[in-house]
Formats: structure tokens, sequence, C-alpha cells
């Protein structure tokens, strides 16, 4: 069986709140553990009234404290809006508190509207472009590789397990050069997914922490009892993406029965985009596309997202898809 872990990006419900979504991120990481996921990773967003999880590093340790064996890590860290040595003292703290546990996947982009390099006193394209020489001084921080002028404390000595994380090209070709397990944003990016994965493979690089390529691929996967209440389940999120990309995002707003077939056709195409990398319905429904999608991919792991406006309805759909891949 291929490992599945999970992606949460701390969905604020409407009718709710930050404390209720944070509540919620730590019960639905239990309920992951419990079910038999490998990781739980939270991604950072900004100045996003749906997600919560903007400040990953604090998330994690609230996450770590209601779980005890998963995985738990960044999916990812923005790291143009930070500086590596900040981001070596979180982690090594999150190693310290919950050892053998913490991930940190990297991205280059700002993970937001670009007012926010401005909140963060950051020229976040120029800083972009110094994404690479970041990465590999945050691996020294944390391993000393690489003679540097400071020590992290917490940091140097941490076993973080490091990712490079992508939608295009760069982050794949720049995986295989560092010798690091890449994961592919898939879930919302999927146009480069096969051509990602392949420079990733044949460019690769052994390294010390890696000696052969690693690859995990993002599927939005949600499963319920029937197609029917599947889908219905999804509106929400489709509603979510819906509005994001019209530039009116908010709140996870309740499922619409028929919500698609509302939708112009401009709007309709854009969900239908993703179909490819969407795993929504039964049990039967959904351990045949990801069976397919891992037989496309090649994918050595998959992480699953997917949020659902009434929180037991994401538990439960994560324990069908752990039994329909089972």
């Amino acid at each position: 069986m291929i490992p599945l872990s999970v992606l949460d990006l701390v969905p604020v419900r409407e009718g709710s709140g930050i404390s209720e979504a944070l509540a919620e991120a730590g019960r639905l990481a239990a309920a992951a553990e419990a079910a038999g996921y490998k990781r739980f990773w939270v991604a950072e967003h900004h100045a996003t009234a749906g997600i919560a999880g903007g400040a990953v590093s604090v998330v994690l340790a609230h996450i770590g404290h209601m779980t005890s064996t998963i995985r738990i890590g960044a999916g990812g860290i923005m790291l143009p809006n930070h500086n590596p040595f900040v981001i070596a003292e979180q982690f090594g703290t999150l190693d310290g508190l919950f050892p053998g546990r913490v991930d940190l996947g990297l991205g280059r982009a700002p993970g937001a509207a670009g007012i926010v390099g401005q909140a963060l006193r950051k020229n976040l394209r120029e800083a972009a472009e110094y994404f690479p020489q970041d990465v590999v001084e945050l691996r020294a921080l944390f391993t000393g590789d690489v003679d540097l002028p400071i020590v992290a404390t917490p940091g140097f000595g941490a076993k973080v397990e490091m990712w490079m994380l992508g939608s295009s090209l760069f982050g794949a070709q720049l995986a295989a050069r560092l010798g690091m397990p890449y994961a592919f944003a898939s879930h919302f990016a999927p146009d480069h997914l096969d051509a990602a994965l392949s420079a990733y493979r044949t460019q690769f690089r052994p390294s010390a922490y890696l000696d052969r390529p690693h690859a995990m691929a993002a599927m939005t996967v949600i499963c319920a009892d029937t197609d029917e209440e599947a889908e219905l389940l999804a509106s929400s999120q489709d509603q979510s993406f819906v509005r994001l990309r019209s530039g009116d995002p908010g709140k996870l707003p309740p499922p619409v029965p028929g919500y698609r077939d509302s939708l112009p056709l401009s709007a309709r195409a854009m969900i239908e985009h993703l179909s490819q990398v969407r795993a929504v319905g039964s049990p039967e429904t959904v351990r045949d596309r990801i069976s397919r999608f891992v037989e496309r991919t090649q994918a050595d792991e998959l992480i699953v997202s997917g949020a659902t406006y009434d929180p037991a309805a994401r538990h439960r759909s994560l324990e069908l898809t752990m039994q329909a891949v089972s």
C-alpha cells in the first residue's frame, strides 16, 4: 500500500473563527494518526480569512501535542518570506519537542498577495532569487555540512526531514540537484506534474540525505458512503476555489446541492480542470481514482487535501480513504 499523508490548510468555516479552526486541526491530526496516515502537514498562507495556518510552526506545536506518532510538518514554509536562521530555530525547537517526527517542506512562492511582502518588510521577488542559496544555508544550519559563522540553537543537530515543494519544473530540478525528497502540489496545479516528476527522477543526484529519488504527489480526496454524498461535501471546497480565483476569497461555506450545475461555463471549466487530480466519491470510486493516479505518477507517497464544512465528514473521509486503499 502506498503511504498516505494529510495536507491541511486549517480552514475557518463560516459561522466559526480562528479558535475553532485551530482546535479542529489538532483533532483532525489525531484522527489521521489513528487511521494510519504517515504525515500531517500544514501549509503557509497569509491574510486569507478562510485559512488559520499562517504561523505554521506555532500550529505544528499545537498539533504535535495532540498526537504522538504521526510525522508533523510544513507543506510548506515559503522560504522567501523568512530568513533561514529563524526557520532553523523554529524547526529545531519543534524537533526538540517532538524528536524524529518533524518535516520541513520548502516552497519558493510567497503564499499570498504582494501586499504581504510589504507587511513582512521583504522584497519577495528579490528574495525568491536567493531561494536555492537559502535552502542550502538552512540545511547547513541543521547539519553543519557547510561552515557557517553562527550556530542555530535550537537548530544545529536537529533531525528535521527537509523536502522541496513545487508546482513547476524549478522545484523539481532544484530538489534533484540537492538530493532532496520532492513533493508536487498537483492538487491545485496539475499541468506540470508529469514533466516535473520526470525531471526530478532523471536529474536526481544522490546526497548524504537521500540515495534515490523520492516523490510525493498531492490529490484532493473526499470520500463518503456514496458518490452523491461525497460530491455534495466537495461543493464547499469548490465554492472556495471559485471565490479565490475570482478574487473574492472567504471562509469555507456550507455545501450546496448542484453547485457545479449553477456555475457559468468558465468557472465550471476551472473546477473540471482539476478532475485529473481529484478523487471524490464512494470508497470504490476513490480507490479506482487513486490507483489510476499512482499508476500514472509512480509516486512513492500521496498527500491528500480536501476540506469539508462539517469537520466530522473529513474525519470520516480520512477513515474511508485509508480503508479503500488498504
